[in-house]
């Protein structure tokens, strides 16, 4: 791991995003709320917070972090038959949380996919991604929109 011991404890914030796409009559049930395995949405959710909480038991060079905010945001788009999720860490630290938030994007993704693959073996995970960043001694990042 780097060491992190001589920077200064700052404000850290990082959001990521990232959508699964599935066939229509799949987010019918996640939004109707019928999924057999029940809840999907607020099961993701969940299982985003986690992710975050435990980036550095996945990521080998991760640092454990003491996080100050969690939030995992969806936006189903019934045009495009997606449903995209935005996450939102936030800590008081000496390192980024971009890996907590990239994380919790890709396993609340792979969590409605987890309740959804007996109905549609064919949903999948694209444009993962990070949004912004803020805090520590590198400063803000912003991605430019597509």
């Amino acid at each position: 791991m780097v060491d992190v011991g001589g920077k200064a404890e700052t404000r850290r914030v990082a959001r990521a995003c990232g959508c699964i796409r599935m066939q229509a009559a799949t987010l019918r049930l996640i939004l109707e709320g019928t999924a057999k395995k029940g809840d999907v949405l607020g099961v993701a959710r969940l299982a985003a917070i986690q992710a975050a909480k435990r980036t550095a038991d996945l990521i080998p060079l991760a640092h454990p972090l003491a996080l100050t905010r969690v939030g995992a945001e969806f936006e189903p788009d019934v045009a495009g038959s997606c449903i995209a999720l935005t996450v939102t860490v936030e800590t008081l630290g000496r390192t980024g949380v971009e890996m907590e938030a990239l994380t919790a994007v890709s396993v609340g993704l792979l969590t409605i996919y987890d309740m959804c693959k007996a109905v549609d073996r064919g949903m999948h995970m694209e444009g993962i991604r990070l949004l912004e960043k803020k805090g520590g001694k590198s400063g803000h990042y912003l991605r430019a929109p597509d």
